[in-house]
């Protein structure tokens, strides 16, 4: 089985994001850690929708870039007609066009690397103690190598 990548993206953003950038990066990220198969999401959305997100599942009343509500654990077997659903990764546009624009380069550059590191929360990674940042960090560097961006780096 293949892995399967839905993309939202809501209005009004619909027209500056390509769908087919995000699934690229999502799918890069998936293979390079070694899953060839699962479903997941890509939302792309306002900011205030995931500050809603945000204060409703985790408690913060505050905003941020990208959000990983994860599905069955990255080590859950599924019965082999059935996918594994890894998760959703939700994307503020504007936070990433803020991003993007602070670190120098183009929105679409900020919205792979939050896809990348969106889809490395689903399969299980951190960054609250130094040594999981750098291992994060590491994988998130070679992913976004992968696809011709190494030069896009996380604040």
């Amino acid at each position: 089985m293949a892995t399967s990548i839905q993309v939202h993206i809501e209005e009004p953003f619909e027209t500056r994001v390509s769908p087919d950038q995000l699934r690229t990066a999502a799918e890069a990220t998936l293979e390079t850690e070694g899953y060839h198969s699962g479903e997941m999401t890509v939302v792309v959305t306002s900011d205030e929708a995931v500050r809603t997100l945000n204060r409703t599942y985790l408690g913060i009343d505050a905003s941020t870039d990208v959000l990983s509500f994860g599905g069955e654990p990255p080590d859950f077997v599924a019965p082999p007609t059935e996918e594994v659903y890894l998760g959703d990764v939700v994307i503020s546009y504007p936070q990433a066009k803020n991003q993007a624009s602070a670190a120098g380069h183009p929105v679409e550059s900020e919205m792979a690397l939050l896809v990348v590191h969106g889809v490395l929360h689903l399969l299980g990674y951190d960054h609250v103690r130094p040594e999981d940042k750098a291992l994060m960090w590491e994988r998130q560097g070679a992913i976004l190598s992968r696809l011709g961006l190494a030069h896009v780096q996380p604040p």
